[in-house]
């Protein structure tokens, strides 16, 4: 516990719900994750590839978009989804996701190995698992509520009283 003081020299932190923590972790991921392929748009040949309709290997279609914006979405979602799930589904959502997305953030150096821009890579997916090492383990050290003796942990209402 905290002890605060009204001392003019000391500054207060005060305590960070896991809700914020995770949404700030969800929103510092997105811009990792955008960023990347923003600036890898700098590497030679790209826009080139683009302005032809390809992307890598694959072609420029609305299904490509769709799912693009699909992938975009999730750490998106997760923003929102920190901020305002329940406890239980919260913790639960941020571990299931965030473990999905670890090898999909190592997908984008796979391709990479080798290569003269691999260090980027490797340097975008290290910092994005770093994230994703946060949020598993702040929604896996997720506090739990201490139940009082007057409450029944069971049904959540008042113990009866012992005579």
């Amino acid at each position: 516990m905290t002890n605060r003081t009204n001392t003019p020299d000391q500054l207060d932190t005060p305590p960070i719900p896991v809700q914020a923590k995770l949404a700030a972790a969800w929103t510092s991921f997105m811009f990792l994750y955008v960023y990347v392929d923003i600036l890898a748009l700098y590497k030679p040949g790209v826009v080139d590839g683009i302005l032809a309709g390809v992307v890598w290997e694959l072609d420029i279609t609305p299904t490509w978009a769709i799912s693009a914006l699909t992938l975009l979405a999730i750490p998106i979602l997760m923003v929102v989804l920190s901020m305002t799930l329940p406890a239980r589904a919260n913790r639960i959502t941020n571990l299931v996701v965030a473990s999905l997305q670890v090898p999909f953030a190592a997908f984008n150096a796979v391709g990479e190995l080798g290569e003269p821009w691999m260090y980027f890579y490797v340097l975008g997916v290290a910092l994005e698992v770093v994230v994703l090492a946060f949020i598993l383990r702040s929604a896996w050290a997720w506090p739990r509520r201490t139940a009082s003796p007057s409450t029944s942990v069971s049904e959540g209402r008042p113990a009866p009283q012992q005579a």
